[in-house]
């Protein structure tokens, strides 16, 4: 016998509601969870939150540095329990909490700050939160009495996780509770990059939020109702919510709907900017007892673009929409917008509405072997109080660990160990075994240490090893043969008197311990050095005085290197006797040539009655020979042959960026697109010189004329005979004679002779407001000479075509033009600690050509009346407000 609808709904809705009870018991199981309350006396038991029944315990174990902490009483009425105490960190720049995970899993993290006047200062702390090697979010806790949250859904690609405080100021991180969700792997999903929380709102007038035990993976679900054109449907009668999502039944519970039958159902929202990329979560579930005349059916748009046609919510079940793509919404202005089809006899609806933003983590995390053996080494030796040496040991490279260097050239591969140096630090016990799995290490120094017992074996057969220094331990036993046997290895064993060397001498006869030579034609080499040595010295003695040239560089060491060294006659023959004239700098004339009649190259002559001598010379080559990116010139080789000195680079066929928007020599006129690509790779090859390099060096001359341009209009920085090494911090800062391009010299290096990158970064602003502008730096002919001034004054218009360059005819993104901007008047602040990092000025640049790739049409949708904003950092206790 067939049976009625109405008796097979029934059936439905039991079989629903028991599912779903069934299936919320089970779920509310807290395995895998991770609550910590931060700064909970490792003697106090973990207890469970009143409020929602998690449990919670100290995050003693999974951090190693900090102090405890507890936010002032007037401040505990407002507050739950989780966040009444904290852990601050005083000491050192980046603290790290250490957590293993479940490798590829997504994961929700959450980290709640509550200052509450903890240090009785009253100063709002503000510092940096990074997940890993990359910066996650800067945390500003300025005004925020309620406190703040930073939400992100992130996918683990190791067996561990860090997240880590960085101290950016004066003020000292801190953090009240740090919390971990593993969600089921089919949710979430991103082509790339992580999702940072933007909102998560369930649409009821109810005011009440959501987390757990409601809401089974502990989301944080905020009501948001539009009174004025919504209408609330709600429904006690449970949801299935089954499909690896969960949202909680009171949220499924409740649904908006227009008031008006036939009007649309509008959301709208802004982003951070134009060009944020963001992932829209849409769920619905029919909550609604349909008459079997009715008929719910919608499109859904964004900013006017079709999503999803003739869409029909399931009868108490629930189901997800979204986009497998990240989307983006033109002015960083969103409009969501649900319109009933014209077979629809009811409106749209909707129950809730998640937002992620994309964060796209550039940095690899150091290789996972590395890490692992890294932590050991630190483990066996005791070394958890080194400052530096928390979170990853080789990235970001501000923060490598001391002693380290690493390999982190290929932004593709994870980034390895290749010198590890730990010599004179009061080391103990053997020789780690861990050290073994540091497969890519050239280099292991251990001396001068109390290091006992015997050089393993395995020393030998690490492949990419040159350099073993054990030299001043107490090591003991024989040498492994296989160790002696390896001819290009560097080994010194000085100071270990009870070493034995089958068949060489490891100890003299008074006992003294000596270096052992590897082999023969090493000490051949070290011999014939010497001599070698007595021989310059004896020449020099007797080299005339009269030569001035001559004279001063003698005084200079001389440049070891393996690139190739040119006689002056190979550079007559490759320039063809000087024969084209390609430019003229300080340091002499630019001419063309051709190496093994090939390879084009630019030939730079030092002319005699050039400012510039043997030491800049010197100071460039020593440069260019130790740096290789690819936004940085290339040297080919060099001549230094009596007086005749030549640098021999790489021929850039289109010459300098000043050329191109002065509209010098017939060059073609760079649109607005390439200008920026132009400046963001230039500021590549400076911030490789700032952050790369080792010492880091600042190039004093930056400037249009010295950014060369290829035959693809890729960018390099050229001309490094000024450059000089400057301090990192805790070093004194480096004093030295003014040197630079009048216009582009930093006001406060000229007036303190105290040089940094700072100067670098001023400079570039300078260049920023040319490729803008495209007016000269000085010209005497305006009011205001300087062009900062000029740009400075112009500005107050509020009007950017008045400064902008008038042969572009309009073409660009206004947006990215003033940010451009910007920038370069935050590079030209007179005070240098108050510019941007070059890091943060390719990021910014980057942003930048985000906006002009962007540029498309007009936006759509512009009347909308429902409008919404949210603050990315929001308050604990509060729903964010929608404006």
């Amino acid at each position: 016998m067939e049976k009625h609808p109405r008796g097979l709904l029934l059936y439905a809705l039991i079989f629903v509601t028991f599912f779903a009870i069934v299936h919320n018991v089970q779920a509310q199981d807290q395995n895998g969870f991770i609550s910590l309350d931060c700064g909970l006396s490792p003697n106090e038991p973990p207890y469970n939150d009143p409020t929602t029944g998690l449990t919670y315990s100290t995050d003693d174990g999974f951090v190693r540095s900090g102090e405890m902490g507890r936010i002032q009483k007037e401040f505990t009425s407002i507050f739950s329990k989780p966040s009444l105490n904290l852990r601050y960190f005083p000491k050192g720049l980046r603290n790290c909490y250490t957590f293993e995970v479940t490798q590829g899993t997504n994961y929700l993290i959450r980290a709640v700050f509550v200052y509450g006047n903890y240090d009785d200062l009253n100063s709002y702390p503000k510092f940096d939160l990074y997940l890993g090697p990359n910066l996650w979010a800067t945390i500003d806790m300025a005004g925020r009495t309620n406190g703040t949250i930073q939400e992100i859904i992130h996918m683990t690609v190791s067996k561990s996780l860090q997240i880590c405080l960085v101290k950016t100021g004066r003020s000292s991180p801190m953090i009240n509770t740090l919390e971990l969700r593993p969600l089921q792997n089919n949710t979430y999903k991103s082509q790339s990059g992580s999702l940072n929380y933007y909102f998560r709102y369930y649409f009821s007038a109810s005011g009440q939020n959501i987390r757990y035990p409601d809401d089974v993976d502990d989301r944080k679900w905020y009501p948001f109702f539009n009174a004025k054109e919504w209408k609330e449907l709600t429904t006690n009668l449970a949801i299935n919510n089954s499909n690896g999502y969960e949202p909680p039944q009171i949220v499924m519970g409740s649904a908006s709907t227009p008031i008006s039958t036939s009007a649309p159902w509008n959301f709208t929202w802004f982003l951070p900017s134009p060009t944020t990329k963001f992932y829209m979560y849409m769920h619905f579930g029919e909550i609604e007892t349909l008459d079997s005349s009715d008929n719910r059916e919608f499109n859904v748009a964004l900013n006017g673009e079709l999503l999803y046609e003739r869409y029909s919510p399931s009868t108490l079940v629930m189901r997800t929409l979204s986009d497998a793509t990240a989307q983006q919404c033109e002015g960083g202005k969103c409009l969501l917008e649900l319109t009933k089809t014209l077979n629809s006899t009811l409106p749209p609806l909707i129950n809730a509405l998640e937002v992620f933003t994309v964060i796209d983590f550039s940095h690899l995390e150091t290789n996972e072997d590395d890490v692992v053996a890294m932590r050991s080494i630190q483990a066996t030796y005791g070394l958890s109080n080194r400052l530096s040496w928390h979170g990853d040991p080789c990235v970001p490279k501000q923060y490598l660990w001391d002693g380290l260097n690493c390999n982190d050239l290929d932004m593709s591969t994870p980034p390895v160990v290749t010198i590890l140096n730990l010599a004179s630090s009061g080391l103990t016990g053997t020789i780690s075994p861990a050290i073994e799995n540091l497969r890519h290490l050239q280099k292991l120094d251990l001396s001068n240490n109390s290091l006992t017992g015997g050089i393993p074996e395995f020393l030998a057969g690490m492949k990419s090893l040159l350099v073993i220094n054990l030299s001043g331990n107490n090591l003991n036993g024989p040498v492994p043969q296989t160790l002696l046997g390896k001819k290009e290895l560097n080994l010194n064993l000085a100071g270990n008197r009870n070493l034995r060397c089958s068949g060489r001498l490891c100890v003299s006869r008074n006992g003294g311990a000596i270096v052992v030579s590897i082999a023969a034609s090493v000490t051949f080499v070290v011999v014939l050095g010497v001599a070698v040595a007595i021989f310059v010295v004896i020449k020099r003695k007797n080299t005339s005085n009269s030569n001035v040239a001559r004279t001063t560089r003698s005084s200079e060491p001389t440049i070891i290197t393996k690139k190739k060294r040119f006689t002056y006659s190979e550079v007559i023959t490759m320039t063809n006797n000087f024969e084209m004239v390609l430019g003229k700098g300080g340091f002499g004339m630019v001419y063309h040539g051709t190496e093994n009649g090939t390879e084009q190259v630019a030939v730079k002559m030092l002319s005699h009655s050039s400012s510039q001598g043997y030491k800049e010379f010197k100071a460039e080559v020593e440069l260019l020979l130790r740096v290789h990116h690819k936004n940085l010139v290339g040297l080919v080789g060099y001549c230094d042959e009596g007086e005749n000195l030549a640098l021999i680079y790489e021929y850039m066929a289109n010459g300098d960026l000043r050329e191109h928007i002065s509209g010098n020599q017939r060059k073609s006129i760079l649109d607005w697109e390439t200008r920026l690509k132009i400046v963001v790779e230039s500021a590549q090859g400076l911030e490789y010189l700032h952050n790369g390099c080792k010492p880091p060096m600042v190039h004093r001359d930056v400037k249009t004329t010295n950014i060369l341009v290829n035959e693809h209009f890729q960018a390099k920085l050229a001309d490094f005979g000024l450059s000089r090494s400057f301090p990192t911090e805790g070093e004194t800062p480096v004093s030295t004679v003014v040197a630079g391009t009048p216009g582009y010299l930093d006001p406060e290096y000229y007036r303190t002779n105290c040089l940094n990158e700072k100067s670098d970064v001023y400079s570039f602003g300078i260049v920023l407001l040319e490729v803008i502008t495209s007016q000269p730096v000085i010209n005497q002919n305006r009011e205001n000479p300087h062009i900062a001034e000029w740009v400075g004054v112009m500005l107050t218009n509020g009007d950017i075509k008045c400064i902008m360059d008038p042969k572009l005819c309009g073409d660009y993104d206004s947006s990215s033009v003033w940010r451009a901007v910007e920038l370069a008047m935050s590079c030209l602040n007179p005070s240098s600690a108050r510019r941007p990092t070059m890091s943060q000025v390719v990021i910014e640049l980057n942003e930048c050509l985000a906006y002009e790739n962007a540029r498309r049409g007009t936006n759509q949708n512009k009347n909308s009346e429902t409008f919404m904003e949210v603050n990315m950092n929001f308050d604990i206790v509060t729903t964010p407000d929608a404006r």
